[in-house]
């Protein structure tokens, strides 16, 4: 298994650890996306922008970044309101 495998795996496993968190926090009506990647640090930028068509007064989202001398990793939840 090279790296790429094992991060393609971790995220996996980060992504739906969020997801399970998130749902203890009794939000049934809202329709979870978790989206988690994780890149290696080697002296160049990385940019992660996302876009969604959503209602503005129910709908919104949360982003954790963290970073170390060898990795990098970006967290988002998006929370949307379904009836």
């Amino acid at each position: 298994m090279d790296e790429g495998d094992e991060f393609d795996t971790l995220s996996k496993n980060i992504a739906d650890l969020i997801k399970e968190e998130c749902k203890k926090l009794d939000i049934s009506r809202f329709k979870l996306v978790v989206q988690v990647t994780i890149g290696q640090q080697k002296d160049q930028g990385a940019r992660i922008t996302s876009r969604c068509l959503w209602d503005t007064t129910t709908d919104n989202y949360a982003q954790c970044s963290y970073s170390n001398q060898f990795v990098w990793a970006s967290a988002m939840v998006f929370g949307l309101y379904a009836e």
